[in-house]
């Protein structure tokens, strides 16, 4: 028997030299973004405004399969990639399962997460283009942890609104957002017109990503040579975390290993779609057939428990509107929401894919994730990102179907990230003070309730 090692790394010589456009092999495309005052068909020239030229070309290319990586970028990858593929043998064992687990651990840089392969191309091309500052938002905080490191690196002055409950709950991502030189705010906000307004009808609002995307949009229109920049959610942001699935596909193919079962965790799509894009591919294109499961927050489910409907992708109304699957624009997670995966929709290719059945979706309470957390740190010496745990849980679950059946499936999943800035959360679970909340499906109605009537769409 082949002797599987614990951890395998590909040389540099071996890291994807392209990224994976996955929308290149879908059968249908997801729908067109549509301009919220003509409800027309969003073009490239459109998104300019917003985004800077390349990644909105990026955005609406969905014929191009193989994008190159540009060489700087390539470079910057090569100091915290490739990243490793691990055979998760000791959990195997504590759970005493005949499957195979294996996960692609994505937290090898100081953002602690799979952020900074998006993060880094987009401030590539926005520096490129000449543009003199960058904004965004952040839920938890990886992703904006991650554009800090990145705009350092190209020296561009970078605004990132982190959703409140979380600027909170989590007080040194503020510290190491701000070492990379980063300014960085708590959402809502009343530095500008959209924080207000939510503050104006709800001055308690612990704040979502809509929100924060509304201020960080605004900022970026009203502020010359700036533009916005997101890292989950859109096209082009899949394409560059698609360098995580193709890390993982060759280094199974190295071990001689396939996937039975892909899993991920899902909030807005980037680790998920980046992971499954080239398993996908094999799926669409038949030459395999895996299973693939997104996971997501009970408290915040919008695969599971969504509409798929045009939404606007911020609370305050002004981006475009994208076919997905949404809670509404208007929906808020619970306060005690501690896992990250907040946001109110989903990528496009990935509700395209979900709705087409090309993929699974389940969701899991908090405390059953942090059970999963505590038991993977046990037995696998890393402390998960609460985000990471959602797949963990997913795949513990499969791993014991297997032992009930006996079966020896190959279950690969994504490891986001890093929990070590997460510790109010592992301590309310240590302490039993964390607690699960749903939303009803009241309150999910009268969030559906305030989607967008477009004439002859919705």
């Amino acid at each position: 028997m082949k002797k599987i090692p614990h951890r395998l790394y590909l040389t540099e010589e071996q890291m994807p030299k392209q990224w994976y456009n996955l929308r290149a092999d879908m059968k249908e495309l997801p729908d067109p973004m549509l301009n919220p005052a003509t409800f027309q068909p969003v073009s490239e020239e459109d998104l300019y405004p917003i985004f800077c030229k390349q990644l909105a070309h990026q955005e609406m290319d969905g014929t191009t399969r193989y994008i190159d990586i540009p060489e700087e970028i390539q470079d910057f990858y090569k100091m915290y990639r490739p990243s490793p593929l691990i055979r998760a043998f000791n959990l195997e064992k504590a759970l005493g399962t005949p499957a195979k687990i294996y996960y692609k651990f994505e937290g090898n840089n100081t953002s602690g997460s799979h952020k900074l392969n998006s993060a880094i191309a987009q401030a590539y091309y926005a520096k490129e283009q000449g543009l003199t500052s960058l904004t965004t938002e952040t839920g938890a905080g990886q992703w904006g942890t991650a554009l800090a490191e990145a705009c350092s690196y190209y020296n561009l002055p970078l605004t990132v609104y982190m959703v409140k409950c979380s600027y909170e709950q989590k007080p040194f991502r503020k510290a190491i957002i701000e070492t990379f030189d980063g300014h960085i705010v708590a959402s809502p906000s009343s530095t500008t017109n959209a924080g207000r307004k939510i503050l104006e009808k709800d001055p308690n609002t612990t704040g979502s990503l809509g929100c924060a995307i509304s201020e960080a949009v605004e900022k970026a229109v009203t502020t010359e040579g700036c533009r916005y920049v997101l890292g989950s959610v859109l096209n082009q942001v899949l394409l560059h975390q698609s360098i995580i699935g193709l890390e993982s596909k060759t280094a199974m193919e190295m071990l001689d290993e396939y996937p039975d079962i892909v899993i991920g965790c899902a909030g807005g799509g980037s680790n998920l779609g980046g992971l499954i894009a080239p398993f996908m591919q094999d799926k669409l294109t038949g030459k395999a057939s895996p299973r693939i499961i997104a996971v997501e927050p009970a408290s915040c489910p919008s695969l599971t428990r969504g509409r798929y409907a045009y939404d606007f992708c911020d609370t305050g109304r002004v981006t475009p509107l994208a076919r997905m699957y949404t809670l509404g624009c208007g929906f808020i997670p619970s306060a005690n929401h501690a896992g990250g995966l907040r946001y109110h929709g989903m990528s496009p290719i990935l509700s395209k894919l979900y709705h087409d059945g090309y993929m699974e979706a389940v969701s899991v309470e908090q405390t059953k994730v942090f059970e999963a957390a505590t038991l993977f740190a046990k037995q696998e010496t890393i402390l998960p990102a609460p985000e990471s745990s959602h797949a963990i849980r997913a795949a513990i679950d499969e791993a014991l179907k297997c032992k009930e059946t006996g079966e020896a499936k190959t279950i690969l999943f994504g490891l986001t990230g890093t929990g070590y800035f997460d510790m109010n959360a592992y301590s309310s679970y240590l302490n039993g003070t964390m607690t699960d909340t749903v939303p009803t499906d009241e309150e999910l109605e009268k969030a559906f309730g305030e989607l967008p009537k477009i004439p002859g769409i919705q």
